[in-house]
């Protein structure tokens, strides 16, 4: 729980389940994360081995995240999660 037991962390390696993504586009997906959130959560992610950051040497910099090996044994407890609170919210 130490590695995933924030609001935020969750959420973002869920949507890292369809595959790696830009920054941009991966903020966007988790609602409500501001900036400062969304970065340090990534470092965190990232500090603890579950993401990976890939930086492009392009102009403007592209910044692509992806889910470790570490991460992707996640997914089971990712989806169970998900799938619950749907299930929840029908309550």
């Amino acid at each position: 729980m130490n590695l995933i037991g924030t609001k935020w962390k969750p959420l973002v390696l869920f949507h890292l389940l369809e595959g790696a993504a830009r920054s941009g586009v991966l903020q966007k997906r988790v609602s409500g994360i501001s900036n400062k959130m969304f970065t340090q959560t990534v470092r965190e992610l990232e500090k603890d081995g579950l993401i990976y950051r890939e930086v492009f040497p392009v102009v403007p910099p592209k910044v692509e995240y992806k889910l470790s090996e570490r991460g992707q044994s996640l997914e089971l407890i990712l989806r169970h999660l998900d799938h619950w609170g749907l299930q929840d919210s029908d309550n």
